[in-house]
């Protein structure tokens, strides 16, 4: 497994009101950005958005087995 560092400085706005994060890991980054698709599209979106990528990924795990 490989260790990855990322500095970013991430900053949304949306009409309801602005966040800033500055993740410091991969995981962190994919919390932020799974809360900004909950935000963006709603739960149901999100969840769909992501099972669309889970799908696409799971594939290509298989298919290079």
């Amino acid at each position: 497994m490989a260790i990855v560092s990322i500095d970013a400085d991430i900053k949304a706005k949306w009409p309801q009101g602005h966040c800033a994060h500055s993740p410091g890991s991969p995981e962190e980054l994919a919390i932020i950005a799974v809360d900004l698709l909950v935000k963006e599209l709603g739960t149901s979106g999100a969840q769909n958005f992501m099972n669309q990528v889970f799908l696409r990924y799971s594939i290509e795990v298989l298919d290079n087995a």
